[in-house]
C-alpha cells in the first residue's frame, strides 16, 4: 500500500471513485475538462492535500486533506478530510481505516489540533465508520448552493 500526492493522470481514476455511489452518479461527469482545472487549483494550493492510496500500481483510494489556520481554539490550525473514496473492490479490507488513519497522522505533523470531516447525511454506513474510528457528531452542517 502506498499513500501519496495524487497526480494528474490519477484523475479520471479519482472522479471514477467519486461518481461511483448513489450521490456521485447524480452530480458528476467523468471526463469533464473542470475536474482537471480542479486539480490544478488544488495542487497549487499548500493548504491542499489530495491524496491517493494505490495498490499493486493501481488507484484504490482518495481523500482531500484540507489545513486551515484560525483564531479560535488559541489559533489553533485544524485539518478538515473530505471526499473520502475506497474503490469498491476494497471496502471493507481495512483500506480505508488505514488511509483515515494516515490522514489524522497528516494532520498531527502538520501542528493540527483537531481533524474534522464532512459526510453526507444520508451515508450511515460511513458515520458507523468514522464513529468508531473515534469521531464525534458534534456539529451541524449547512450548505447553500450558488
Amino acid at each position: 500500500m502506498e499513500i501519496r500526492r495524487a497526480e494528474a493522470a490519477d484523475v479520471p481514476a479519482i472522479v471514477a471513485m467519486i461518481a461511483n455511489d448513489q450521490l456521485g452518479a447524480s452530480r458528476e461527469s467523468p471526463g469533464d475538462p473542470r475536474y482537471l482545472a480542479a486539480f490544478d487549483e488544488i495542487s497549487a494550493d499548500p493548504n491542499q492535500y489530495l491524496a491517493v492510496v494505490v495498490l499493486d500500481g493501481v488507484v484504490a483510494g482518495t481523500l482531500q486533506l484540507t489545513f486551515t489556520p484560525g483564531l479560535s481554539r488559541l489559533g489553533m490550525k485544524r485539518a478538515t478530510i473530505e471526499a473520502v473514496r475506497v474503490h469498491a473492490d476494497h471496502r471493507g479490507s481495512g483500506l480505508g481505516q488505514r488511509f483515515i488513519e494516515w490522514a489524522i497522522s497528516e494532520a498531527r505533523a502538520r501542528g493540527c489540533g483537531l481533524v474534522q470531516l464532512t459526510t453526507d447525511a444520508s451515508r450511515v454506513d460511513a458515520h458507523r465508520f468514522y464513529e468508531r474510528l473515534g469521531f464525534e457528531p458534534s456539529h451541524v452542517g449547512m450548505k447553500l448552493k450558488l
